[in-house]
Parts: structure tokens; C-alpha cells; sequence
């Protein structure tokens, strides 16, 4: 995470305002088109995941070789797609600045072969989670994010134009971590190893479950980039550049929760696969808690710091960049209760109502924020109706998981959300009485100190209102274990 911002941090300065803009909004056309990808990568998680738990692993051989073949497919879709009504997209819609246009032009292209390449690598990494292999899976990313800021000294020191070579930088790095995410998943993973078979009936389930997931894919990328789109055509790219400011943030804090969902996601699923409902609740329960919990030990420190952290790290961050941000970790924390309750439903197979009321009503971020921004002109309030869908969409989460799988409401609420209400607003309470007797901070030695108290006082109020006992003794017992195993090999 901290590379991930620092290299944000680095693009930004050599790119520019305008062109960091530039290659957000381009690069959102393709994630338009990419997500026929998102909604198959689901369905091969998901079914990957049951024949592992199943212990059928012909099964799982045939399904891997058939998801590969599908991607391989939605991949030429996506680059006919692109080459057609997305060029028309970034030629007569965006608003970008006419001395850029080939710099635009480029940016799109390798957008558009880096996406190609990363949808066939969607099984091979759809294994490595079903598999729970999550040290390579975190080996790989950092040596990933790593690359990214050798992409940004090769920038400062290039003669070229900054936001070309940046965009041929990108696809090479993809182009090297697909081929090492290849390498090792048919050196370690026998199904991999590419037999045809035809079995009809699977391939039609594949499709099938991947076209209700189309749904809930579809409105996501209208809440994202979507958005981004109609931010560049009311406000310009010197918001798309504080959008993709917000969009950094987003992915770097989102490594901890996501990482940590990545590793429950495959439990949740073989826990279904094998009818162990009850289990599987719980697991959902404690993930939904967990993760808002880890949100908001990183997120408090950040929003108690906002200003001084974005002209610390950007030195002149684009305007709205701050509110963005802010709102942007709001948004994220109500999402984690969500996440583990999508694959609770996505583990049945059930799932074409499911995805179409959620998805609609995601949908919705796309036509509500028009409205916004057609009344008030303000780009802010596109966040504000994140905010509010975000709790729409748990609440119908909920009740179509209590048809699905006989979900406990009241269970949720006592073990769940009653924690999460009483523990934030304890922390809210405590940040307030900070800004009332503590003085900004005015270097970094003082930021690090600053947060890393706020962290721990959370922390802290986390584990004395946010945990039931027994959760508090296994944490204990954990660390005690840990430091036991210091001291033995000292």
C-alpha cells in the first residue's frame, strides 16, 4: 500500500493534471467493455472453488479448460467491441484537449491490449484463490507494485512523452505478471494442463451464471467508471484527475480488506458446497465484521489527516480531491459488510433475481448522479448517492440471503451491525475530541505519530465494544502464541 500511494504520488507529478486525467478516463472506456470479463471471472471462482471443495478434481480440470476456453472468446468480443464503439467513445464524446488526442489515441490502444491479455489470465488466477495459494497470490502482487515504481524512475529519466510511455510501461507489466501467474499455475496445478473436452451442459451453466452475474458487473462499472465519464463530460479532466486520485486511495486501503476477503471467499463457498450452512453464516458474519473493523483502523488516521496527508503526498493535489476521499472510505466501510454476503449468494448458484434487483439498483448511481450534477453542479454529490445505494443494497442483500440460505437477521444485527454502530460512533466521538485539542500536524514525523495512536486507539476501542469474549481470547491467545515463537527462536 505504501509503494502503491508513494508511486501515485510520482505519476502524478511527472504526468500532470491534465494527463493523469487523460489516462483515467480513456482507460474507463475499456473497463466498459471489460465487464462481460468481471462477470465470467465470478462464475469461475465460484465454480472452481465447489469442485475443489467436492474433491472432484476431473471436474475441475474440465472446468478450468472450459472457463479458459470462455475467456478466450470474451477477450476477441472486448477488442471488437473497443475497436469500434469505444474508439468512437474517446473521439466524440470525451472531452479532451485537441493536443492531445494521440496521446489519447495511444493511452487507448495499450488500455485495450493490456485488458485483452489480463481476461485470459482471469482462470490461472481464479485457481490460485480457489486453491487458497495466498502467498504466491501476495508474492506476485507486491513484486507487481514493485515493477510500477521501477515504471515511474524509467519515466523521470525517458526522453519521451510521459504519458505515452506510461501507457506502454503498463501493458508490459501486465504482459510479464500474466505470463509468471501462467508459469507457475502449470507448473504446480495438473488441471491446467489444456485437454479439449466439450462438455456442453457445463458450458451452458458457465454462460448462463455468468450472464445473471453481467447484471451486478455491469452496474458496478456504471458506478465506476461510468461515472467518471460523466464527471469528465460536466466538470473536465482536472476532476478525472481528482478522480483518479480518489481511485489510488481506493485501491491501496481496499488491499487489506480485499486481501483479507480473497482468502475467506473460497471458504464461504466449499463451506456451502458441502451444506454446511451454519458454518458458512458465521464465516460471513465474521468476515463482514472483520473487514469494516480493519477499514476502519486504516480509514480513521486517514480522515482525521486528510489535508495535511494529500499535500504531503501530491504537494498540489487537484481540487475535490480531499472530499473524494473521504467519502470514497465512508462508502468502502458500508461495502465491506457487503462483499461477504455476495459471495454467500453467489456460492448457491441461485442468483438470477438476486442480480437483477442489486444490480438495478446499483444501476442506478449512473442516472441519480446526472441528476445531481444537472442540479446542483457540484461532482462531490455522485458520492453522497454511492452512500446512500451502498445501504439500499446491503439491506436487499440481506433479505434475498434470507431466502437463499436461511440467513438469521436478528443474528446479524446483534453480532454485526450492533458492534460496527456502537464501536464508530466511540471513535467518532474520540476523533472529534482530537480536532477539539490537538493542533494539525505540521511534518511527517509528526503525521507518523499522529496516526499510528489514532490506529491504536481504535484498535483499541475495536477490540473493548467491537468483539464478543471469545472473539477477544483468540485474539489474545494468537498473540500470545506469536510472541511465544519470538522468544523460543531467540
Amino acid at each position: 500500500m505504501v509503494v502503491s500511494l508513494y508511486t501515485s504520488r510520482l505519476i502524478l507529478n511527472v504526468l500532470g493534471v491534465q494527463d493523469f486525467g487523460i489516462h483515467s478516463v480513456v482507460g474507463g472506456v475499456v473497463s466498459l467493455f471489460a465487464v462481460l470479463s468481471s462477470a465470467m471471472s465470478t462464475a469461475t471462482q465460484r465454480f472452481l472453488a465447489v469442485n475443489i471443495g467436492r474433491k472432484d478434481w476431473e471436474k475441475l480440470r474440465v472446468t478450468f479448460n472450459a472457463t479458459l476456453l470462455i475467456h478466450i472468446g470474451i477477450a476477441l468480443l472486448i477488442l471488437l467491441f473497443a475497436e469500434t464503439v469505444g474508439l468512437w467513445l474517446v473521439h466524440h464524446k470525451l472531452n479532451i484537449p485537441a493536443d492531445r488526442i494521440d496521446a489519447a489515441n495511444l493511452v487507448y490502444q495499450f488500455s485495450v491490449l493490456g485488458s485483452v491479455v489480463g481476461i485470459t489470465q482471469v482462470p490461472f488466477n481464479a485457481l490460485i484463490i480457489a486453491r487458497e495459494r495466498m502467498g504466491i497470490f501476495a508474492l506476485f502482487s507486491i513484486v507487481e507494485v514493485i515493477l510500477k515504481l521501477v515504471i515511474v524512475y524509467i519515466l523521470y529519466i525517458s526522453p519521451f512523452d510521459a504519458l505515452k510511455m506510461f501507457s506502454f510501461l503498463l501493458f508490459l507489466l501486465t504482459l510479464f505478471t500474466t505470463t509468471i501467474y501462467k508459469i507457475y499455475c502449470l507448473r504446480h496445478f495438473p488441471e491446467t494442463k489444456f485437454k479439449w473436452t466439450y462438455d456442453k451442459p457445463l458450458y451452458a451453466t458457465l454462460i448462463s451464471y455468468s450472464g445473471w452475474s453481467l447484471f451486478g458487473n455491469v452496474a458496478y462499472v456504471a458506478k465506476g467508471q461510468g461515472v467518471n465519464m460523466l464527471l469528465n463530460i460536466f466538470f473536465g479532466t482536472v476532476v478525472n484527475a481528482a478522480y483518479g486520485v480518489m481511485m489510488q486511495v481506493q485501491t491501496s486501503v481496499n488491499l487489506f480488506v480485499s486481501n483479507f476477503q480473497t482468502a475467506v471467499n473460497p471458504q464461504i463457498i466449499k463451506l456451502y458446497a458441502n451444506r454446511q450452512n451454519q458454518d458458512m453464516q458465521k464465516l460471513m458474519f465474521q468476515s463482514a465484521k472483520f473487514s469494516y473493523f480493519l477499514m476502519l483502523v486504516l480509514g480513521a488516521p486517514i480522515l482525521f489527516n486528510i489535508d495535511f496527508i494529500l499535500s504531503w503526498w501530491l504537494k498540489n493535489p487537484p481540487q475535490y480531491s480531499a472530499a473524494f476521499i473521504c467519502l470514497c472510505i465512508v462508502n468502502i466501510m458500508i461495502e465491506c459488510l457487503s462483499r461477504p454476503l455476495s459471495t454467500g449468494a453467489m456460492a448457491t448458484g441461485r442468483i438470477k433475481w438476486f442480480q437483477i434487483v442489486v444490480g438495478s439498483t446499483l444501476f442506478l448511481n449512473l442516472p441519480i448522479s446526472y441528476i445531481a450534477f444537472r442540479m446542483y453542479h457540484n461532482p462531490v454529490h455522485f458520492l453522497y448517492v454511492a452512500i446512500l445505494l451502498s445501504f439500499v443494497t446491503l439491506a436487499l442483500r440481506l433479505a434475498f440471503l434470507v431466502r437463499m440460505v436461511s440467513l438469521e437477521i436478528n443474528i446479524f444485527m446483534k453480532e454485526v451491525i450492533l458492534p460496527i454502530v456502537v464501536t464508530t460512533t466511540a471513535v467518532s466521538v474520540l476523533l472529534y475530541g482530537l480536532t477539539l485539542t490537538v493542533r494539525p500536524v505540521a511534518n511527517f514525523l509528526e503525521l507518523a505519530g499522529v496516526c499510528m495512536i489514532i490506529a491504536l486507539l481504535t484498535a483499541s476501542v475495536i477490540f473493548s465494544f467491537g468483539f464478543k469474549r471469545s472473539e477477544k481470547t483468540m485474539v489474545l491467545r494468537l498473540l500470545t502464541d506469536k510472541f511465544r515463537k519470538r522468544q523460543n527462536g531467540n
